[in-house]
């Protein structure tokens, strides 16, 4: 009880601080948010933006009511420890009262676990920009929502944060993020994707292989009549395509030039655990992608290890996708399924992964093919004994399954950790 008391008076406090830093040194902002794809967003309009401006973003994913006001005062998070806290809380009335060389721009991830998250923050926050990813038709988190609808509902809270000389950044292959289009009549609008109809084009898409493995992958975009090709380094998929087409809009707001904006995407770093290219033991090399799951997310992994050129066999490593709700057992289902079809090998984690066993199995994945593992450190074990050279292992799950423990069990350099996987922090590693 003490302990949540504590927690909303320091929520007010970092609030009221943010509403008077906002006031004082004006930045202006770029807002990220939909189902999938915002840190991985956030980070792109980040490169984008920094090569010109004083950028400051979100760190990680700090996307709640409290990680927003923290971003925006440039505090740490001060987790469970309260000397923190009060030195986050000076800290603000510092910035407020003092003078300070404050960003011109800040780049915030917004996300939505509980219904009302977006509305309480649309009711003090204003953007420059909105940008609207991905509203898959079963969103994570749906379990806390009445239903996907809700969902999609809490997300248009967003629109309200966007002040009337604002643009909007919407993804044009997705139905659902079209339809807020109609929440922005008064702004200026610009659609990225893979469709032709769209401002701005990606095409060409394709995979990039170094000795026999790949390096990242390579596509084009198309804007105003010139086709301009882009590569990504150290990861795969169109999950990453998608968020250097939006930041590539939010540059042409802002009139960057489109050819120096796509040459800033050949160093630039792509978020650790989502679809990252890792050497693994034994010569073979791993796909991480344990961030976290959700159906959409899933599907669209299992089709990149589809489309990759393998010497080995392909392993796919799946655990729980939580927060699905009266959804979860079929959407587990329709993913093994899909790794059935694709993967040779398939180690699943978790009692609701046993339905993505079941689905594989059904569409003729052999059951001496299947392990079922209790944690990830039982499947960590299992992939060392039978993974091989030129092996790929895709690998991925939702956060609460530590899926980040199983890259680690087979990394080729384990004492790069800190710097290639997710939740390496103290505070994760104690749980």
């Amino acid at each position: 009880m003490l302990k949540q008391i504590f927690k909303k008076i320091i929520i007010y406090l970092l609030i009221l601080e943010s509403k008077l830093t906002l006031k004082k040194y004006k930045p202006k902002t770029v807002v990220i948010t939909g189902n999938i794809g915002k840190t991985s967003s956030k980070d792109a309009v980040f490169t984008v933006l920094s090569s010109v401006y004083f950028v400051r973003k979100s760190e990680k994913s700090f996307n709640s009511e409290i990680g927003i006001p923290l971003t925006i005062l440039g505090l740490p998070n001060g987790w469970s420890d309260i000397f923190i806290w009060i030195y986050n809380i000076i800290g603000g009335l510092k910035l407020i009262f003092l003078k300070n060389h404050y960003p011109k721009w800040l780049v915030l991830e917004i996300g939505a676990d509980r219904p009302g998250d977006i509305e309480k923050i649309s009711k003090w926050l204003k953007a420059d920009i909105v940008v609207m990813t991905h509203l898959p038709d079963i969103p994570v988190h749906v379990e806390f929502f009445k239903s996907a609808e809700e969902v999609i509902a809490e997300k248009s809270y967003i629109m309200k944060t966007l002040k009337s000389s604002g643009v909007f950044v919407v993804n044009n292959d997705d139905k659902r993020a079209l339809t807020l289009k109609t929440l922005a009549k008064e702004n200026k609008i610009i659609t990225y994707g893979f469709s032709n109809n769209s401002d701005i084009v990606a095409s060409n898409e394709k995979i990039i292989y170094e000795n026999n493995k790949p390096k990242g992958m390579s596509f084009r975009v198309d804007y105003n009549g010139n086709s301009i090709p882009v590569n990504i380094n150290g990861a795969l998929g169109k999950q990453h395509i998608y968020p250097v087409l939006s930041a590539i809009a939010v540059g042409i707001s802002q009139g960057l030039n489109i050819v120096l904006m796509t040459r800033l995407f050949d160093t630039h770093e792509t978020p650790q655990g989502r679809m990252k290219i890792i050497d693994g033991i034994s010569n073979s090399y791993i796909i991480d992608d344990s961030y976290n799951s959700s159906p959409a997310a899933s599907i669209e992994a299992v089709n990149t290890l589809k489309n990759i050129d393998c010497l080995g066999r392909k392993i796919a490593v799946f655990g729980d996708m939580m927060e699905l709700g009266s959804h979860s057992t079929e959407e587990h289902i329709k993913v093994g399924e899909l790794i059935g079809k694709i993967a040779d090998i398939l180690i699943t984690i978790g009692v609701r992964a046993k339905y993505i066993t079941q689905g594989a199995n059904s569409v003729g994945m052999k059951k001496r093919n299947i392990f079922q593992c209790l944690d990830s450190e039982n499947a960590g074990d299992k992939l060392i004994d039978i993974i091989e050279e030129g092996d790929i292992a895709l690998i991925k799950g939702s956060q609460s399954m530590r899926m980040e423990k199983v890259v680690e069990k087979i990394m080729a350099n384990p004492e790069k950790k800190y710097r290639l996987l997710v939740r390496q922090e103290e505070e994760w590693q104690n749980r």
